[in-house]
């Protein structure tokens, strides 16, 4: 079976990555929370404006058939930051704060991208939403991150209270906070100040990686946002106004970190990261045009994400690249650039050999798994395969496994389960591979007994 094509189009000639041998880049990783494909419009003509993502593209790589790890929030962070399948790493559903509705748990003897950049030499900290975890050993803290300013929990009720179910999960490191303003503007602005304290100390390369909420609803735009769009677009309803004002406020606030960089003199060796962690909410007016469906979905529009990286004088400006990969395969990427190699335990692959121009023609499965409560999943998980051309998939653990050419039908509308047996079986026993190796992780915290060690020990 044919792979999918790695074609990388350079428009200027840049010396190749490894003339930068010895010198770390900064690595500063935007991530977005259910933003659609089709809400990004460097992508193709839209509704909403985003220049500051937007910019990102235009003065580096422009990634057309990247997919986030998961069609949920939990899942696709905790493959971000280990280079492994969410289900090895004991998170294949969604972390909550009500342990009764909560499908994860993030292992804690797994090494995180912040652990291992801090073995060479960086400094790491976490802006904005971290959600794996609101206790020991589960803290950003404790997993890597030398400082964190944000939210530990899965949303926020509103982008102005910060609090989920009444409790107050903004922290700074350890510490309970309670600031006042956007959690939109307050993440831009922390982020900001972080770049100015590091811009002190040139002599240590960092990791930044910040994780915003927004767009993820509530759908709660600025006043002032709002009423732009309302008078720029009059024709648009109110559900999908609310939602491109939002998109534009969360640009701006990535405009400001961008501003940051460059004013501290940061901008020409920092590799900026733009990307997100599934498709968005149909039900909220999102947008993940072409894609058929979105969050939580295995059609691709609840995969495909936005993916854009800068590295001033490494990497092409206008450059394009249809690589499909995930976003997991950031963890090698950036432990490369800091001059030092992964373990081999890892799934994801390095993206540095397209930065240059070159091509990535290693063949390898794409998996995805999410498990979920309530009526519709019963606490089961679904999961999908992509393997070269084909797709094979559910998007609930009670349908039948559907079947998709993604070359031929890249809008997944002729389903070839029954008309296509021996690639059906074929992804069915891959499919099964997956899930044993998943299956070795526990996604539950263990137990305590009253009197002794925890259940099964």
């Amino acid at each position: 079976m044919k792979t999918l094509p790695a074609f990388v189009l350079i428009l200027i000639s840049l010396p190749p990555i490894a003339a930068v041998a010895g010198e770390k880049p900064n690595i500063v990783l935007i991530f977005a929370d259910d933003l659609g494909y089709g809400d990004v419009s460097t992508y193709h003509e839209s509704d909403v404006c985003t220049p500051h993502i937007d910019s990102i593209a235009a003065e580096g790589m422009l990634f057309t058939a990247m997919r986030a790890n998961c069609t949920v929030c939990s899942p696709s962070r905790a493959a971000l930051l280990t280079g492994r399948y969410p289900d090895r790493v004991g998170v294949p559903g969604v972390i909550r704060t009500r342990s009764e509705d909560s499908w994860g748990y993030f292992a804690p003897d797994v090494a995180t991208i912040a652990d291992e950049l801090k073995k060479t030499g960086y400094h790491t900290a976490i802006v904005g939403k971290w959600h794996l975890g609101l206790e020991s050993p589960n803290t950003p803290n404790e997993r890597g991150f030398d400082y964190f300013h944000g939210f530990l929990g899965d949303m926020m009720d509103s982008y102005t209270s910060h609090l989920r179910h009444g409790n107050n999960y903004m922290r700074r490191n350890a510490a309970v906070i309670q600031p006042q303003g956007h959690a939109t503007e307050l993440f831009s602005s922390w982020a900001a100040e972080y770049l100015h304290e590091r811009a002190g100390k040139p002599d240590v390369p960092f990791f930044l990686y910040l994780a915003y909420n927004a767009p993820h609803f509530p759908i709660e735009p600025p006043d002032e946002w709002l009423a732009k769009v309302e008078q720029r677009a009059p024709q648009l309803e109110k559900k999908r106004a609310k939602n491109v004002a939002f998109v534009e406020h969360l640009d701006d606030g990535i405009g400001r970190v961008l501003a940051a960089l460059k004013q501290n003199g940061l901008d020409r060796n920092t590799l900026v990261v733009f990307t997100a962690d599934n498709g968005g909410s149909l039900p909220h007016a999102q947008n993940n045009d072409p894609w058929r469906d979105g969050k939580q979905s295995h059609y691709d529009g609840g995969l495909r994400v936005p993916f854009m990286v800068r590295w001033p004088e490494h990497i092409a400006p206008g450059s394009r690249c249809d690589y499909a990969g995930l976003n997991f395969d950031l963890f090698p990427t950036f432990l490369e650039l800091a001059g030092t190699k992964p373990g081999s335990d890892l799934d994801a692959m390095s993206l540095v050999p397209l930065f240059s121009g070159n091509t990535i023609d290693t063949p390898r499965d794409l998996y995805f798994v999410r498990r979920e409560g309530g009526s519709a999943y019963g606490g089961k998980s679904y999961e999908a395969i992509i393997r070269g051309d084909w797709k094979l998939m559910q998007n609930d653990p009670y349908s039948p496994l559907e079947l998709y050419n993604l070359v031929d039908d890249p809008h997944e509308q002729h389903n070839q389960a029954t008309t296509n047996k021996r690639i059906f079986n074929e992804l069915s026993a891959a499919l099964r591979d997956h899930i044993q190796r998943g299956g070795a992780t526990p996604w539950q915290k263990p137990k305590q007994l009253p009197n002794g060690p925890s259940d099964g020990q």
